[in-house]
């Protein structure tokens, strides 16, 4: 009797636990739908404080949603820390990623393709990314990049208004940043990091072969068959002509690795050099310290003294950031939450500010009409209204930048000839499966 009562007690003690687990796992899935947490891996580390605050305010929107950023370090590419992450079965829920990527991710990815901002894309923002009919990624960001220069110097160094239009040839380039120099200001820095150089300057030799991409992607399916003889590369002779004239009238002459990114906003904001190659996502950092009111602009980067040759009149611009949802690791519930935040930056008003005004992204989105205040972003947004716009190589391989990124670097601090140079992007592209 007594062990009968016990088993009796027993069993409707579980039972109590039971129900109360039920009740209250229903309560967490209920209630803390406020507590579906999602991440995103952000691989642009100039706008990790604005995705942080855009965090919120999509949080403000969407209490029932977490969103936590995690930063790719500095000096790793996206393509290592995500895969880092998934060897161990933790990737994020929504990974910013370089174009060239995303199709390594496919299989572990989803298929966007009937998300609503699919219609509302700018032409071709999504093909790089479709496989099979299939759109994996989200267009985060169209982005260029060229010589920035600070109106207030260059204006003083000619000796009135500057007009960006005449600097279209190799000539004209070292003539202003004579002028500058002339007007005691140094005439630009080179930034010497190795994604700096091996994904942005010297793939302008790739991408300045010829006006149709498809030249373009024979060009290096050639470079990769070990077909092509840079050494006699016109247009990548050019581009490491003007590399010479950036070496010789660099700040940082004397010790041409030793500068840092940051360096870079800063001694241009300040106006203590006149030009700097680098992109429209510098901005706040040029911001913080500008004393030019704000007026910058692009100029290219010229590879001969015919102006009518194709880039030197061009800037380099295309969607270079893509997000993309994980499938493996998260739940429906964290890929919905996460749909809803790439929706929320494409039609909420918070979402629109955060990109235009905040981040200074150039959106790849037709309904977004939001007028940038960056400057660098108007710069870019009216060369590609004029049509002037090369665009940019954005399927290079992951390693790219930080392999020719270093021969690059050899390059400039003197410790290779232009021989060497070629044999190892040469070397380099054989060796790409």
């Amino acid at each position: 009797m007594k062990k009968m009562k016990w088993t009796q007690m027993l069993l409707l003690g579980i039972s109590v636990v039971l129900v109360a687990a039920g009740c209250g796992g229903k309560a967490e899935s209920g209630d803390n739908s406020s507590e579906v947490k999602i991440s995103l891996l952000n691989s642009k580390g100039e706008i990790q404080s604005q995705l942080e605050a855009a965090a919120k305010a999509f949080k403000e929107d969407n209490p029932s949603i977490t969103l936590e950023i995690i930063p790719v370090p500095a000096g790793q590419s996206p393509f290592e820390k995500a895969s880092a992450l998934y060897a161990s079965g933790n990737p994020a829920t929504i990974t910013m990623l370089d174009t060239g990527d995303v199709e390594k991710f496919k299989d572990r990815i989803l298929d966007l393709s009937g998300e609503k901002w699919m219609a509302d894309a700018v032409d071709r923002s999504t093909a790089l990314t479709t496989f099979d009919g299939k759109n994996y990624a989200f267009p985060m960001a169209i982005e260029g990049y060229g010589f920035i220069y600070n109106k207030a110097v260059v204006d003083q160094a000619v000796g009135g208004s500057f007009d960006p239009s005449t600097i279209h040839t190799t000539k004209a380039l070292e003539e202003l940043f004579q002028q500058i120099e002339a007007s005691g200001k140094a005439p630009l820095i080179v930034s010497p990091m190795d994604w700096s150089l091996g994904a942005h300057y010297l793939p302008l030799a790739y991408a300045g072969q010829s006006e149709d991409p498809e030249i373009v992607a024979g060009f290096v399916d050639d470079l990769k068959a070990g077909k092509v003889d840079l050494s006699g590369n016109s247009v990548f002779n050019g581009l490491m002509d003007t590399f010479d004239l950036m070496a010789k009238y660099n700040i940082d002459k004397a010790s041409p690795l030793s500068g840092t990114y940051e360096r870079g906003p800063e001694v241009l904001g300040k106006g203590e050099v006149g030009i700097w190659f680098q992109g429209n996502w510098a901005w706040p950092q040029i911001s913080s310290f500008d004393t030019a009111s704000g007026q910058y602009g692009f100029l290219p980067v010229p590879t001969s003294n015919n102006p009518e040759d194709f880039g030197n009149s061009e800037i380099s611009s295309a969607v270079s950031k893509r997000l993309v949802l994980d499938k493996e690791n998260n739940t429906a519930e964290q890929q919905a939450a996460a749909k809803t935040f790439l929706e929320w930056m494409v039609y909420s008003e918070k979402g629109q500010d955060f990109l235009v005004n905040q981040a200074n992204i150039i959106p790849a989105f037709k309904n977004i009409t939001l007028e940038a205040k960056d400057p660098l972003a108007r710069s870019i947004t009216e060369y590609i209204a004029s049509g002037n716009v090369q665009e940019s190589m954005s399927t290079l391989p992951a390693d790219h930048w930080a392999k020719l990124g270093a021969s690059m670097q050899k390059y400039l601090a003197g410790a290779a000839d232009r021989a060497t140079l070629v044999k190892e992007i040469q070397e380099y592209w054989k060796s790409v499966k």
